[in-house]
């Protein structure tokens, strides 16, 4: 295959994955940036309750017991220490009749000042609609296969752009006279590192992937304890509720009585320095995974290097197990870094900003690439760049695609739809083979 059929082939592919991934690109981007400043926008929703007067404090105990009685009927899941010495105490609520979780502020004094609606929360609104838009395993499913194919559009975008001979002009910088172009293959450039690594770190998340991973994981003998992740095509067990910020709910949890040990518990936890979100969990609750019996203490911090967890004997108190981010095994080390650079943790604000630069490059690319498509497709076509009239792929293309099917499932599949459309579309309809570009004689366009 000469190199210009093969280049016309990726070309098709990259506009495909382009034209796919345009809406998913702006919703994730944008629900992604607010995501990224996490710790800024829960501190601003909790700001009433912070900087408070702390004479003559009560104990985390009395705090919780507060908390219940303002909310009858509740069941125990968390106390979140105070980050800051007068911050007030959260405590992590199950409300009675699958009512959801509560967020309640309890005064260094054991006053309940206020409470949240976990669901509602804006990083968690901003959370679900990233990972699932809303709906669910479907909406999981939406975003794994957007993912895929933005892998694609990188990709065959680098092997378009590829210099050949040209200057730097319109590779490296824009020029004036093209500029439309050119912002989108300059910017692509210089963000799509940038951009692979944030699509990747994002996979273990996912439900087809994800759950595919943790499968492997297992068969492999990789697995050392509860992976500190959640996929969101993982099932509901009873009472669940699942978060980055909160803890997944599984079973029974704490009562009135079942409070003395949280006093020691969060001495404990002070004395470990955990960094912040520092939780006590009660005995039947869990963050990821299945629920411990016995009392947790962990960091529930986006910067997963910080982590560490500490498991107490709900009996007699005796520490049973300690886990250091350094303790697990180094693929879930992997993971962690790469999920912690995803949410834009893992350097604090340099993080932030270059995940809002790759947030803002990733939607320039996408606008450009659309309106390089509004303007250069014909009347009464889709705008596909045509086949090539070789039809024979070459072992590079070959490979690409075995590669590619082997390590992402959900492409695999649509590239197996994909084929068969160009197969099968021109016999059963060739009006509609013409508009998808799948026949020589339809108009062709170029991005």
């Amino acid at each position: 295959m000469n190199p210009q059929t093969l280049y016309r082939r990726l070309w098709r592919w990259h506009f495909y994955a382009g034209l796919y991934v345009i809406p998913f690109v702006l919703v994730l981007a944008l629900s992604g940036t607010v995501f990224l400043f996490k710790p800024q926008i829960d501190r601003w929703e909790e700001r009433q309750y912070r900087q408070l007067p702390v004479t003559q404090p009560a104990t985390p105990s009395h705090q919780t017991e507060a908390a219940l009685a303002a909310f009858p009927g509740a069941r125990f899941h968390s106390y979140r220490l105070p980050e800051n010495t007068g911050d007030a105490a959260l405590v992590h609520l199950a409300l009675p009749d699958a009512g959801g979780m509560r967020d309640v502020f309890v005064s260094p004094q054991g006053s309940v000042l206020g409470s949240l609606n976990s669901d509602t929360r804006i990083v968690e609104i901003a959370r679900r609609i990233h990972g699932t838009l809303l709906m669910g395993s479907r909406g999981s499913w939406l975003v794994e296969l957007a993912a895929c194919w933005a892998i694609v559009m990188i990709i065959t975008g680098l092997y378009l752009w590829w210099p050949r001979g040209r200057s730097a002009a319109g590779v490296i910088w824009p020029r004036r006279g093209s500029l439309l172009r050119d912002l989108h293959a300059v910017t692509g450039f210089w963000i799509s590192s940038l951009v692979l690594v944030l699509l990747l770190s994002g996979l273990p998340w996912t439900d087809v992937w994800g759950n595919a991973f943790n499968a492997v994981r297992a068969q492999l003998g990789w697995v050392k304890g509860v992976p500190p992740w959640s996929t969101s095509g993982e099932a509901p067990l009873p009472n669940e509720h699942a978060g980055h910020d909160h803890a997944t709910m599984h079973g029974e949890h704490a009562g009135h009585d079942d409070l003395a040990p949280l006093n020691s518990l969060v001495a404990h936890a002070e004395k470990e320095s955990l960094a912040f979100p520092a939780l006590v969990l009660a005995p039947g609750a869990a963050l990821f995974g299945p629920p411990s019996p016995d009392w947790v203490i962990t960091s529930n911090t986006q910067n997963r290097p910080l982590g560490m967890t500490i498991t107490y004997d709900a009996a007699t108190g005796a520490e049973l197990s300690r886990e250091r981010f350094a303790d697990r095994h180094p693929i879930d080390r992997v993971v962690g870094y790469g999920q912690a650079w995803h949410e834009g943790a893992l350097f604090g604000a340099i993080n932030q900003a270059i995940g809002v630069l790759t947030a803002a490059a990733l939607m320039t690319m996408t606008v450009t690439g659309f309106l390089m498509w509004r303007r250069r497709r014909s009347a009464g076509v889709l705008g596909a760049p045509a086949l090539p009239a070789d039809r024979r792929k070459p072992l590079f293309v070959t490979m690409t695609i075995l590669i590619l099917a082997l390590l992402l499932p959900l492409l695999a599949a649509s590239l197996l739809l994909l084929w068969l459309v160009d197969l099968l579309l021109p016999r059963i309809s060739p009006a509609a083979a013409r508009w998808l570009g799948l026949l020589p004689s339809c108009a062709n366009a170029s991005l």
